[in-house]
């Protein structure tokens, strides 16, 4: 796992179009020197990771889409958190430390409550993640960005993710039996109506259950990059891991994953298809 790559970019096949697809969530690499810094045990790591969300969307470049995602654990670092969201008990010496941010940049306790990191960060060691793995990986993503938007005037991000189908501990809803699929706009501020729209119309359309901005609004990702204004619309997608995997032994499930895979990739699609046609 010390090979894993920090961010790995696969290329549209063929034509481009004006979306890219990123899933920061997927990974489970965990490089030496951060091991020796965790408590958690494989299974641990594979709990909060979101599995297979890489492999959902693998046929992304075909369509035409940019694909980017990370081979490296959300437990190094949360790439979809922002680079300063870290409080004072999971790294000493911030300068300006956030005031309670247990799951920020650097996790300090899981979702079941299980404890992260045997002890708080250096100074250093946070700094050493930041621009070994945060940094390469949004850098990888403005710059797509930006070249779909030369290219085409707009573009849209969807942000690959899944959810654990029950609300754990440390949720908002603990216990609660979560939709099959929840894309997060912050409400309508990331992306215009009719991205959310096409979103929910395509899962409710092959029968899955869809809840808007319910539990999840949205991530870093969403919130830093949804212009809809500026011609750059960003839409947060989460799948219930029931849908597709073991949720106990991680194992992916078929055929229920190949379904899903197909919904996904019909996504993308249909998705390109709304920005290419006109401004949403």
């Amino acid at each position: 796992m010390s090979e894993s790559r920090p961010v790995v970019v696969v290329s549209p096949r063929g034509a481009p179009r004006p979306i890219i697809v990123e899933v920061p969530h997927a990974g489970l690499g965990i490089p030496p020197e951060v091991a020796a810094e965790l408590a958690l045990d494989e299974a641990g790591i594979k709990r909060d990771a979101d599995l297979y969300v890489h492999e959902l969307y693998a046929r992304a470049p075909e369509l035409g889409a940019t694909l980017i995602y990370t081979e490296i654990s959300r437990f190094v670092v949360d790439l979809n958190r922002a680079d300063d969201d870290v409080d004072a008990a999971a790294v000493v010496g911030l300068p300006h430390p956030r005031p309670h941010s247990p799951r920020g940049l650097v996790w300090r306790v899981a979702t079941d409550g299980t404890p992260v990191l045997k002890a708080p960060l250096s100074l250093a060691s946070y700094q050493t993640r930041i621009a070994r793995y945060h940094a390469p990986y949004h850098l990888a993503l403005d710059q797509a960005v930006a070249e779909q938007r030369a290219r085409f005037g707009r573009v849209l991000v969807l942000s690959g993710h899944s959810m654990p189908s029950q609300g754990k501990a440390t949720h908002a809803d603990p216990g609660k039996r979560r939709a099959d699929v929840v894309p997060g706009d912050l409400r309508g501020q990331s992306c215009a109506p009719n991205v959310t729209a096409a979103a929910v119309a395509h899962f409710s359309q092959a029968g899955l259950s869809v809840a808007p901005n319910d539990p999840y609004l949205g991530g870093e990702t969403t919130r830093r990059l949804g212009q809809p204004k500026q011609g750059i619309h960003a839409l947060q997608v989460e799948l219930n891991r029931a849908l597709y995997m073991d949720e106990q032994t991680f194992a992916p499930s078929e055929p229920q994953f190949s379904r899903l895979r197909g919904l996904c990739e019909e996504l993308v699609d249909r998705l390109a298809r709304l920005v290419e046609a006109a401004p949403p």
